[in-house]
């Protein structure tokens, strides 16, 4: 499980590991498996882990006052799990992250992620890329949803996502656009029309 993770690094950084290094990453990071709906966090806990998904998928959500369900992140294959605000500030997460899919990750806690970010400058290079990667995509999302019509936010998400089309079901797919699954259904017919 450990080299997908190696994997990663290496190919998001650009200075190599040495074998110390990949022996601290290794130590840090321990296999978990989750079933299909157990949670990886739950609304009211502080986030004190990270977990690398190397099979399955998960999702991060919230619910409201009225028990609507409100899609705020999906994740595969080597993404990251986590509610950042709560593992930053320690603060009670507003999230449930749970697994969509029985689910492989390699887990680290928060602690052990900021210690790897001193001692191995691949893995503080790789957290850099992937900070500014999620701040671009989080932009973008944000404008998207502000600017676009419903059309717009789905065929971009199908051109940036082909995968998740596969793996997730159309009522989490609209819930993280912002839509109704009947608005989603309508889009995806006018499409293949």
């Amino acid at each position: 499980m450990h080299e997908n993770l190696l994997d990663y690094i290496k190919q998001r950084a650009t200075s190599p590991l040495t074998n110390d290094e990949e022996a601290l990453i290794v130590a840090a990071f321990h296999p978990k498996k989750l079933r299909k709906k157990q949670y990886f966090l739950e609304e009211g806990n502080v986030c004190k882990y990270v977990g690398f998904i190397v099979k399955g998928a998960m999702r991060q959500y919230s619910v409201d006052d009225k028990g609507v369900e409100h899609v705020v992140q999906l994740y595969i294959e080597n993404y990251w799990a986590s509610d950042r605000e709560s593992a930053v500030m320690l603060t009670p997460s507003k999230y449930y992250i749970d697994a969509w899919e029985d689910t492989h990750l390699l887990v680290a806690t928060v602690a052990d992620m900021l210690d790897l970010i001193e001692k191995v400058p691949s893995f503080g290079q790789m957290t850099r890329l992937m900070d500014q990667r999620s701040f671009i995509v989080s932009q973008r999302r944000l404008n998207s949803t502000i600017s676009n019509t419903a059309e717009k936010r789905y065929e971009e998400f199908a051109d940036n996502h082909p995968q998740f089309i596969q793996r997730f079901p159309q009522h989490l797919i609209a819930s993280f656009l912002g839509i109704t699954k009947e608005t989603l259904s309508r889009i995806r017919k006018q499409a293949i029309k």
